[in-house]
């Protein structure tokens, strides 16, 4: 592991130990959806770049 994914992912463990409860449902939320895609919620947040890549190509596939 990278010096840089450390980073995010102390981040994200940042986040979820300070998260309010409703702030906790919404983590929980995008971590079942993303179980449901056979994705770890860890690595979606690691490679969020690739979401976007993504919500974009699926905006173009739309239009």
């Amino acid at each position: 592991m990278t010096p840089k994914e450390r980073k995010h992912l102390q981040k994200l463990d940042d986040m979820v130990l300070n998260a309010s409860p409703a702030e906790l449902r919404k983590i929980q939320e995008a971590d079942h959806q993303t179980q449901m895609e056979g994705l770890s919620f860890y690595d979606v947040y690691l490679d969020s770049s690739s979401l976007i890549n993504q919500s974009i190509k699926k905006s173009f596939r739309k239009s």
